[in-house]
C-alpha cells in the first residue's frame, strides 16, 4: 500500500525535527550548555515533560526548581522553553536585557490560525508594537492622566454595588459588567445594558477564555508541527482546526463590531469622548494609523477587562476563607471614614490596611501565574547557560509570589506583610513581578489598579461576604490557563447594615442609569439575528 501525502509530509516533519533537535546541540559550543531540565527522548524531545491538559502550569513548572535549580529548560522538536523560576533571574533576562527578550513566540494556533495576532499581548516586540504602546501610553501612562476617568470608574464601581445589593449570588458576573463597563467607556465611549447581560461583553469574555486556552505552551500540536494547520479538517485528529474556524470568528468580531459603533457615531456626530473616538474625529488616519489604532482600541478592552476580573474573584474568595482580614480592613474603614459615605480615591492613603489587601489579591494568586511567553531575538549566555535565538522564556510569576524566601507563609492570605512597623519591614510589592517585566510590562497597570482599590474599599465598607451555610467549604483552587481565575465558588453576600444599604441606594441618584448602546450594534454587526437574540433573551 503506498504512502498517503499526509503520512509523508508527517514523516518529513518528524525527520525536520530530529534535525532540529540535535542539531543545536551536536553546533553547541561545549562550554554553553542549555540550562539543565530533563533528558530528552528521540524524536519528540521533551514533548512528555510538558504541563498535561487542564494541570496548573505554574505548579508543573515549580517542580523544575527543585531538580534543576534557578533556571531550566526543555526541548520540543526543536523549540527550547526556558523556566524562569527565580525572581531575580527573570528580571535580570526580562528587564535589564529586554532589548533582546521582549518578542513574542510564534503560535500557529493562537495567532494565526484563532486571529490574535495583532492584539498587543501577542505582537512580536516591533515597530507596531512599539506604536500601540504609544498610543496607550498616552491614555493611561500616570496617574495624573487617570484623573479624566475617576468619575467613570466611581460610577461603576457604585452599580457595581447596587447589582450586586440585589442579586448578591451573581456577584462574579457583576465583577464582569463592572469590569467590562469600564474600560468599554474608556475605550470606545460604548454604555453597556444597565439591567441585563450586555452582548459585547459577553463576547469579549468569550473571545478571552478562547485566548487563554488557546495561547498554553504545548498544548496544540500545530504549534509544534505547523504543517498540521493544512491538512484536512474532516482528518481524524483535525478537530483543532475547527475551534480555531470558531475562536477566529469570535476574536474578529470582537475587534470590528466596536470599531464600527465609533466609527458610525464619529459619522453621526454623536459620538461620546473616548479613545478611538478622539482619534477618529481629531484626524485623518492612513489606512496603517487606522489599523494601529483599532488594534491598540481592542486591546485596551482585552487586556484589561478579564484581568481585573481574576483579582477581585480572589479577593471575594480570600474574604470567605480568613474573615478575620474582613474584619479588620472594617474596622479601619469605620474608623477612618465612619458610615456616612463611601471611600473614594482621595481616602487611599488613610486606609493602608486596604492598600495591603489590593497588594496581597495581586500576590495570592497572580492574574497570569506563568505570564505570557517572551521570545530571545538572538542568542544569549546567562550564567554559563545558552539561551538560544528563538527561545520561549516563561516566568514563574506565581512561583515568584510564593517563594518562602521572599514571603512569609506565602500560602496564606496575609495583608499585614506589606505593612512597616517596629518589628516588621514589609516584605517585597508584588507589582514588580504581577504586572509583566521590561518592554512587555502591562501597559495598564495603573489603571488597573485603581480599579481594584475602589473595588475592594467600597465592597469591604458596605457587604459582609462569608461562607454559605450547610455548603461544603470554600477551597483555593484555580483553573488552569494563561489567564486564571478561582474555579467556581458560592458565596453569602449580605449588606452590613441599613445606613450602609441607603448609601448604596444612593448610588442610583448620584450617577442615574444609562441607555445602554447594545441596539446600535444590531445594524452594524453584519451577524444581526446572533446580536439581536443576545440581546432580546435578556
Amino acid at each position: 500500500m503506498g504512502l498517503t501525502v499526509f503520512q509523508v509530509g508527517l514523516g518529513l516533519a518528524f525527520l525536520i525535527g530530529i534535525i532540529k533537535v540535535y542539531l543545536p546541540t551536536l553546533l553547541q559550543n561545549t562550554y554553553q550548555p542549555l540550562p539543565p531540565g530533563p533528558k530528552r527522548k528521540p524524536l519528540i524531545g521533551n514533548l512528555s515533560d510538558l504541563p498535561p491538559s487542564g494541570v496548573q502550569e505554574w505548579v508543573h513548572w515549580s517542580k523544575h526548581k527543585k531538580l534543576y535549580g534557578p533556571i531550566s529548560s526543555v526541548t520540543v522538536l526543536g523549540q527550547t522553553l526556558v523556566i524562569l523560576n527565580d525572581s531575580e533571574v527573570a528580571i535580570e533576562l526580562l528587564e535589564k536585557r529586554s532589548a533582546i527578550h521582549s518578542s513574542r513566540p510564534r503560535m500557529v494556533f493562537a495567532f494565526e490560525m484563532c486571529g490574535w495576532l495583532n492584539f498587543l499581548s501577542s505582537l512580536p516586540y516591533g515597530q507596531r508594537f512599539r506604536a500601540y504602546r504609544k498610543h496607550i501610553q498616552s491614555l493611561l501612562g500616570t496617574s495624573h492622566l487617570l484623573h479624566r476617568f475617576g468619575h467613570i470608574q466611581e460610577a461603576e464601581v457604585g452599580r457595581f454595588l447596587f447589582r450586586l445589593l440585589k442579586k448578591p449570588d451573581d456577584f462574579i458576573s457583576h465583577l464582569r459588567t463592572e469590569a467590562g463597563a469600564i474600560i468599554l467607556k474608556i475605550a470606545y465611549g460604548y454604555t453597556i445594558e444597565p439591567h441585563s447581560t450586555d452582548p459585547l461583553i459577553s463576547l469579549a469574555d468569550s473571545a478571552l477564555e478562547q485566548f487563554s486556552q488557546a495561547t498554553v505552551p504545548g498544548r496544540w500540536l500545530v504549534d509544534i508541527l505547523p504543517f498540521l494547520r493544512f491538512v484536512p479538517s474532516w482528518l481524524p485528529g483535525a478537530g483543532f482546526k475547527r475551534t480555531a474556524k470558531e475562536w477566529e470568528a469570535t476574536a474578529s468580531r470582537t475587534v470590528e463590531i466596536p470599531f464600527r459603533f465609533v466609527k458610525d457615531q464619529v459619522e453621526r456626530g454623536t459620538a461620546p469622548n473616548s479613545f478611538l473616538g478622539e482619534f477618529l474625529q481629531t484626524e485623518k488616519l492612513s489606512t496603517k494609523q487606522e489599523f494601529e489604532i483599532k488594534w491598540t482600541a481592542v486591546s485596551l478592552y482585552t487586556g484589561g477587562a478579564d484581568t481585573t476580573v481574576s483579582s477581585l474573584s480572589c479577593f471575594c474568595l480570600a474574604m470567605i476563607l480568613f474573615p478575620a482580614v474582613q474584619k479588620k480592613a472594617q474596622e479601619e474603614i469605620d474608623r477612618c471614614i465612619g458610615d456616612q459615605r463611601l471611600p473614594s480615591f482621595n481616602d487611599r492613603a488613610n486606609l493602608p490596611y486596604v492598600n495591603a489587601i489590593v497588594k496581597e489579591s495581586l500576590r495570592w494568586h497572580p492574574i497570569a501565574p506563568m505570564g505570557i511567553p517572551h521570545v530571545t531575538t538572538q542568542d544569549d549566555c546567562y550564567n554559563g547557560y545558552l539561551i538560544p535565538k528563538g527561545a520561549m522564556l516563561l516566568p514563574n510569576i506565581w512561583g515568584f509570589t510564593h517563594d518562602m524566601e521572599t514571603y512569609k507563609d506565602p500560602m496564606s492570605f496575609r495583608p499585614e506583610r506589606f505593612l512597616d512597623t517596629e518589628d516588621h519591614v514589609a516584605e517585597q510589592d508584588p507589582s514588580k513581578y504581577v504586572f509583566g517585566f521590561g518592554r512587555r510590562i502591562c501597559p495598564g497597570r495603573v489603571l488597573a489598579d485603581q480599579s481594584l482599590y475602589l473595588t475592594i474599599a467600597q465592597t469591604l465598607a458596605t457587604f459582609k461576604l462569608s461562607e454559605p451555610e450547610g455548603e461544603s467549604k470554600a477551597a483555593a483552587n484555580f483553573a488552569a490557563g494563561i489567564i486564571s481565575h478561582p474555579k467556581p465558588f458560592n458565596a453569602k453576600i449580605e449588606v452590613r447594615d441599613s445606613q450602609r444599604e441607603r448609601l448604596i441606594r444612593d448610588i442610583e441618584h448620584k450617577y442615574p442609569w444609562e441607555q445602554g448602546n447594545a441596539h446600535s450594534l444590531v445594524e452594524l454587526s453584519g451577524n444581526t439575528g446572533m446580536w439581536k437574540s443576545s440581546i432580546d433573551k435578556n
